[in-house]
C-alpha cells in the first residue's frame, strides 16, 4: 500500500536533495526509494538506475523537487566492479537464475581472458536480457520470462569506456568497468563467456561511481535505520553545499 504521508506519525519532510545510499544484497532499489519514504515520511522520492536486487552499492535517491532530475542522472555514465564466473550459464546471465549450461573452462588463459574483455572496450552493441526491466509492447521482459516465454530483443548501442582485470583467480575473475547508461555488466559477462566458448555469468556486482557521485559519499540502510528526520535534513543540507555546489550543472531548486 502506498504511503499517506498526512497520516504518518512524522510531519512531512518537504526537504529537496540528493540521498546517496549503499545498496544492499537483496533490497530492490525499489525497496530503498519504499523504505526512505516511509521512514521519513518523504511524499516524492526517486532513484537514479536500477541496481539488480544481488547487486549492491550506490545508488542514488533524489527527494522532493530532485525527482525532476532523475533521468538526467540516471543518464550519467557508472563505474562497477564485479566477479565473472567461467563455465557457467544461467537465464539471468547472474548468479540468480536458472542453470543453463555448464562447461570445463580450465582451457581459458589469463591472457586469453585479457584479450577478450579488451574486445569489448568502445562502442559496442549489446542485446539486453530477457531477465530486465526493458519493456516490449508495454510489457517488461522480466514479466514476458516469468511466464517462460522468450522473444527477440533488439540490440542497444552502449560506451565501455574502460575494463581493468583486478584479480584473476580461474575460474573467477574480479574486474572494474565503466561504462554508459544503459549497460549491462551481467550481458557483458555473457557475452565475454560465449567469445570464450566456455560460458560465463556475473557472481557479483557492486556499483561504485554514478557520474560525479561515489560510493564513497553513500550511507547504508544501517545507518539510515538510525536517522531522525533532523539527522535525514542536515546529511542533506551539508551535501548540497559540500557537493552539489561545485557542479555548476546543477539547477538550484
Amino acid at each position: 500500500m502506498r504511503n499517506n504521508p498526512a497520516r504518518h506519525r512524522l510531519p512531512i519532510f518537504d526537504r529537496s536533495g540528493v540521498l546517496l545510499v549503499d545498496k544492499p544484497a537483496e533490497w530492490t532499489s525499489h525497496d530503498v526509494v519504499a523504505f526512505v519514504r516511509s521512514r521519513f515520511n518523504v511524499p516524492k522520492v526517486g532513484h537514479c538506475g536500477t541496481l539488480d536486487p544481488a547487486a549492491t552499492g550506490l545508488l542514488v535517491v533524489v527527494l522532493g523537487k530532485f525527482t525532476k532530475l532523475s533521468q538526467k542522472f540516471s543518464g550519467e555514465d557508472k563505474v562497477y566492479e564485479g566477479t565473472i564466473l567461467l563455465g557457467k550459464e544461467t537465464d539471468s546471465q547472474d548468479m540468480d537464475g536458472t542453470v543453463l549450461r555448464e562447461s570445463d573452462p580450465s582451457f581459458v588463459t589469463e591472457q586469453m581472458l585479457r584479450n577478450t574483455f579488451a574486445e569489448f572496450v568502445g562502442d559496442i552493441e549489446q542485446i539486453p536480457p530477457m531477465v530486465s526491466a526493458v519493456k516490449k509492447d508495454g510489457e517488461r521482459l522480466y514479466e514476458l520470462a516469468r511466464k517462460g516465454r522468450e522473444i527477440e530483443r533488439e540490440a542497444k548501442p552502449i560506451t565501455i569506456h574502460s575494463i581493468t582485470l583486478d584479480k584473476i583467480a580461474l575460474p573467477y575473475a574480479d574486474f572494474t568497468v565503466s561504462c554508459s547508461k544503459g549497460t549491462y555488466v551481467r550481458t557483458l559477462c555473457a557475452d565475454v563467456g560465449a567469445r570464450l566458448g566456455c560460458g560465463a555469468c556475473l557472481y557479483r556486482l557492486n556499483r561504485l561511481k554514478s557520474g560525479e557521485f561515489d560510493l564513497a559519499n553513500a550511507v547504508t540502510v544501517e545507518t539510515l535505520k538510525t536517522w531522525t528526520q533532523d539527522d535525514l535534513s542536515s546529511h542533506i543540507s551539508e551535501f548540497l553545499h559540500r557537493k552539489l555546489a561545485q557542479m555548476n550543472r546543477f539547477t538550484t531548486f
